[in-house]
């Protein structure tokens, strides 16, 4: 298992993570026959609250691969805490800046040395009143390209227990129900070696945020509703152009 080789740091966080998340979580985990055991592999996983990094982390953990964020520069500028985040291998993303490039480059780095890459395809926590996945943006589907890497999409639900988006309010009790499923890989087959375009790029993001929404009206056991409006889209090459590596991960 991948998580054998792993240093001090890496060891130090899951004994201060896990713990906690065990007593604080019911776990509903299904899956992982569908997260490979070995190589690089992309995990693509909806955002619904600031708590599910925690709580994915730990899901991609035992699953038996160490899982790498894609999270904000500015977390990582936190006194000790960024510095454990560079040693445990995460990856900053300098949001809105050129610089934003370096954090796709970095993440192609970690899928071909055989990571298990985490992104949030929506870029930040959903904005959708009941939390069901918004239209991606296009990172997940730039690295995807890029590596040809699996694309594992991974949904959940209950984080939102934890720490609501929409009221900012914690709730920190005991055994609250949170639901990770992984599913087969998203079929890409059909943009394998295409070049980048708007609307590969696009095509793409959709195939993974559909999978992503159907698995998760799978765990909530109700009907899924469109990702977006055709009408409210945004031009789609001006989309591809702002959203090269715009993901979320630890916080």
């Amino acid at each position: 298992m991948a998580r054998r080789r792993l240093g001090f740091w890496s060891r130090f966080a899951v004994c201060l993570v896990k713990p906690p998340l065990i007593a604080l979580t019911k776990r509903d985990w299904r899956g992982w026959e569908h997260i490979p055991a070995e190589g690089g592999v992309i995990l693509a996983v909806n955002h619904v609250s600031h708590a599910d990094p925690f709580t994915t982390a730990h899901y991609v953990y035992d699953s038996g691969r160490w899982p790498q964020f894609l999270g904000k520069e500015s977390v990582f500028r936190i006194p000790l805490a960024g510095k454990i985040l560079y040693w445990c291998r995460q990856i900053p993303v300098h949001r809105g800046t050129s610089d934003a490039v370096k954090a796709l480059d970095a993440a192609v780095e970690a899928v071909r040395a055989g990571g298990a890459v985490v992104i949030y395809p929506e870029g930040t926590t959903t904005k959708e009143p009941d939390l069901w996945p918004m239209r991606g943006k296009t990172g997940v589907a730039r690295l995807a390209l890029a590596t040809g890497a699996p694309v594992i999409p991974v949904a959940t639900w209950g984080p939102e227990k934890i720490f609501d988006p929409r009221t900012k309010k914690v709730r920190l009790m005991p055994k609250i129900p949170v639901s990770l499923w992984a599913g087969p890989p998203v079929d890409l087959s059909k943009w394998a070696g295409a070049e980048p375009s708007a609307a590969v790029l696009n095509e793409m993001t959709d195939a993974v945020m559909i999978r992503l929404r159907d698995l998760l009206a799978e765990i909530r056991g109700g009907q899924a509703p469109p990702i977006w409006s055709p009408a409210a889209r945004n031009d789609a090459s001006g989309a591809a152009d702002g959203d090269t590596a715009t993901v979320e991960g630890a916080r």
